[in-house]
């Protein structure tokens, strides 16, 4: 769950710079300056871990009405943040104040096209993100040392199907702390 924490903060990051260097150039800003925050990791990857809790849930709807679940729980998370951010640091380092479609300053509602662009494209960027995972996983040196050793749970890195990726990393962990533990 850690390096899928990481990976997620660490894709958040690299999608708001992007989103924020492209509106700078829209604006023309020679340079398309682009910004983030510290904050912001810990924030998307917390939110993409929920993310996939509720895409668990959902599986059986049509793709675009997931989506619609995954921009509330953005716009959730994004405001829960923000209103937290404000209350520990005494503001929050977004300020959408002057915004028309702000609510508390918190969260932009014009931004609902993009945070669902963003929800529609979470699928499979995780499907991506947990699949090279997977593979790199099986280049590690414990998994080989495991391999060799013949203890890699059966099933451990399902092949070719990158949904059930994410279970990759648990199984092998957990397959690492009983073999070791006593």
């Amino acid at each position: 769950m850690l390096s899928r924490f990481l990976l997620y903060g660490c894709t958040g990051w690299v999608l708001e710079v992007l989103f924020t260097g492209a509106n700078a150039a829209l604006r023309r800003d020679r340079s398309a300056t682009a910004q983030t925050y510290l904050w912001m990791h810990p924030i998307y990857g917390g939110t993409a871990l929920a993310l996939e809790e509720v895409s668990a849930r959902l599986k059986p709807l049509p793709r675009p009405v997931r989506a619609l679940a995954y921009t509330a729980l953005i716009f959730g998370a994004e405001y829960a943040t923000g209103w937290l951010l404000k209350k520990v640091l005494g503001r929050c380092p977004w300020d959408y104040t002057p915004h028309r479609w702000s609510v508390h300053g918190l969260i932009r509602l014009d931004y609902a096209p993009a945070w669902y662009l963003t929800a529609l494209l979470f699928e499979p960027v995780r499907d991506g993100l947990l699949h090279v995972t997977s593979d790199a996983l099986r280049h590690t040196p414990e998994y080989r040392e495991a391999e060799e050793a013949g203890v890699v749970p059966a099933g451990c890195l399902p092949e070719g199907e990158a949904e059930q990726a994410g279970v990759v990393a648990t199984r092998f962990e957990r397959a690492q702390v009983v073999e070791v533990s006593p």
